[in-house]
């Protein structure tokens, strides 16, 4: 009998449970439910501002110095859609970028090599590359020559360099470059040195030329059309104006509900004009075409409503459309949004629509448009963009803010613009729809970081203008640290990309009340040259002590130490100023000494007069010459293990 009763009570919980189940389902269905919201808090990533605030800051071609081009193989890989649009405008700031990228390199006698993928969709005359290498040279007035991307033949034509200004590799179709084949990104990798990506609009997906190609070059940086698109992409996010308003067109809701939760966290009002319309209205309640609504959306699409109700923004959609029935061909009606007879279907919003978008419009200081104003495949002609786009046009001249996202939106305002130019322009929505989900971009994380910020140096020295020592990899700091106390005559600098050691190193200084050490969180692989050229005084010492290789890993097991590092240390050290290596690994060290030899520019030579150069030991210093040892080096020492040491010095010739 017990046994009988707890069964009895498990199924009446089971029955309750169902109960409960049931009463939630069938509550969802009910628009603007506020007992909703707390249970069902949306529980999707999206963006939030720290991380747009954190998109990374890139090396840049326009920070790169120039006299580093010269002579040096430039790999660009550059967007077809621009460049090879059969009717190209050069009065856009996309197209005036992207051409001036390549003409920069040749004015810095850089050996060009372009690379991109085309298709006769954009231009009917792209057919070979040489027809494309015609058109190039016409649009860029200079010669362009097509070559295979096969290396023998990519190394004959850069021999053969007297007979062109450019060279152009075939079309990008193969299957290895939707891949990211490393094999194929290393065939194209040959012989370049720095690689530009000036294809903003393919940044959002994982690309051999765009992505695998990196780890093959040893400067990877943004092309002057990546750079602005990206400077427009934070833009147009900003909350810098208010009332700043949406107005999203296109469909596929679901795969988009994070970005649609940001955008209703960050903007003042939301206006639907496109696909997600219909979404949007059937969880609100309204009736609409089942053809029209996208299936398992109900719930992402009532979450949006929600949540803009909480924060008290308006979210509008369509109160009329224009319709077409294929029946009926050529003929429009006019319907309310409620109300759309069987077999219309809508393809144009409708006068009260426009009359409320507007209404709304006219209060906004910034105005976000993404995504096309579409309803149907049908031919016919959009009425009602050209007629928004007009509204845009007026508020434009009135120093609203806007930014088109999207090429139908551009060219629905280019059509009906009486303004010169438009200056806000993201031409990829994806590109901007990932960025709003809070995903990273694979080709813009590809490229080299840039410090981004002014450093003020008189706020962290007392005097700036005395010598620097800069400590690559500095961890824990113990050695800077140590070397500060005993000349109070230089000031010291440790650059580490260990985040929490460096905020440790900080509070130390704080504590101490140090004025001549500092530590910086940052990759100095990418930030070296930007940071110490910044600084007044002259660079008198660097030292790489110790770095950690991933022996694991061999395609990685030297990036502690790349060339555009060696490269910025030779160019900024002051003539006789020093380079102190060191590491317990007699290979790691070899490397350090070939690399810095190789790439020094011919500016650095080896100590060997020292008197503690032991010769006999393959000319390693027998002990450390600044007499402070890091804490790694004395864990070494006092294992008994030797260490490997090496100094050169910049020849006071080289300068």
């Amino acid at each position: 009998m017990r046994k009988q009763g707890s069964d009895l009570r498990e199924r009446e919980r089971e029955r309750d449970a169902r109960r409960r189940t049931v009463q939630r389902l069938q509550s969802s269905r009910k628009p603007f439910t506020t007992s909703l919201i707390a249970a069902r808090a949306p529980k999707v990533k999206g963006c939030n501002e720290a991380e747009l605030d954190s998109l990374p800051h890139v090396q840049t071609l326009r920070g790169f110095p120039k006299e580093e081009l010269l002579g040096k193989v430039v790999l660009v890989r550059f967007d077809s859609t621009i460049i090879l649009r059969q009717e190209l405008g050069q009065q856009s700031s996309h197209v005036y970028n992207a051409i001036s990228t390549i003409q920069y390199l040749y004015n810095a006698q850089a050996k060009i090599i372009l690379l991109s993928n085309w298709s006769m969709k954009n231009n009917s005359e792209l057919l070979t590359a040489e027809s494309v290498a015609e058109l190039l040279s016409a649009v860029l007035q200079l010669k362009v020559a097509a070559a295979k991307h096969v290396s023998g033949i990519m190394q004959s034509k850069l021999e053969d360099k007297g007979k062109y200004d450019v060279l152009l590799l075939e079309n990008l179709s193969q299957k290895e470059e939707l891949a990211n084949c490393s094999k194929f990104a290393e065939q194209l990798s040959l012989g370049i040195d720095i690689f530009v990506n000036d294809a903003f609009s393919q940044s959002h997906k994982v690309l051999a030329s765009t992505v695998g190609i990196t780890r093959f070059c040893y400067a990877c940086m943004a092309g002057f059309h990546f750079e602005e698109a990206l400077h427009q992409l934070k833009k147009a996010i900003e909350t810098n104006k208010r009332p700043y308003i949406a107005i999203i067109g296109g469909g596929k809701l679901l795969e988009k509900a994070a970005a649609l939760h940001f955008l209703a966290s960050r903007c003042d009002g939301l206006v639907f004009v496109g696909m997600m319309a219909f979404q949007i209205m059937h969880a609100q309640g309204l009736p609409v075409p089942m053809k029209l609504v996208e299936r398992g959306v109900f719930e992402e699409a009532l979450k949006i409503i929600q949540f803009a109700k909480l924060r008290g923004i308006p979210i509008l959609c369509p109160k009329d459309f224009w319709c077409l029935n294929s029946h009926i061909p050529n003929r429009l009606e006019l319907f309310p949004a409620h109300s759309i007879l069987e077999g219309w279907l809508p393809i144009d919003i409708g006068p009260k629509s426009l009359e409320e978008i507007s209404s709304l419009l006219s209060k906004s200081e910034k105005i976000l448009w993404i995504g096309p104003m579409k309803f149907s495949s049908s031919g016919q002609d959009i009425d009602g963009a050209s007629k928004l786009a007009i509204m845009l046009d007026n508020l434009n001249r009135r120093n609203c803010e806007i930014t088109f996202v999207g090429n139908m939106a551009c060219k629905v305002f280019t059509r009906v613009s009486s303004s010169a130019s438009i200056q806000n322009v993201v031409d990829n929505a994806t590109v901007l729809w990932e960025i709003l989900k809070g995903r990273k971009l694979p080709g813009l994380m590809a490229l080299d970081r840039a410090y981004p910020f002014e450093i003020d140096w008189n706020a962290i020295y007392t005097d700036p203008t005395q010598f620097l020592v800069v400590d690559i990899g500095s961890g824990n700091g113990l050695f800077l640290f140590r070397m500060a106390r005993r000349r109070k005559d230089l000031n010291f600098l440790g650059l580490e990309i260990n985040e929490k050691l460096v905020s440790r190193c900080l509070a130390s200084v704080h504590r101490s009340g140090m004025k001549n050490g500092y530590f910086i969180p940052t990759n100095a692989t990418s930030t070296f040259r930007s940071i110490v050229s910044s600084y007044p005084g002259n660079l008198l010492l660097v030292s790489i002590q110790c770095p950690n290789p991933d022996f694991s890993k061999p395609v990685h097991r030297w990036s502690m130490l790349q060339r555009v590092l060696v490269e910025a240390i030779a160019d900024l050290l002051t003539p006789d100023g020093k380079v102190f290596l060191q590491s317990d690994i007699e290979a790691v060290a070899v490397r350090m000494k070939e690399q810095f030899l190789q790439y020094g520019k011919g500016k650095l030579t080896l100590v060997e007069e020292h008197s503690d150069v032991d010769i006999s030991q393959g000319g390693w210093l027998k002990e450390n010459p600044f007499g402070v040892r890091s804490d790694w080096e004395q864990h070494v020492i006092d294992r008994g293990d030797p260490m490997f040491r090496i100094m050169l010095c910049k020849s006071t010739r080289s300068e």
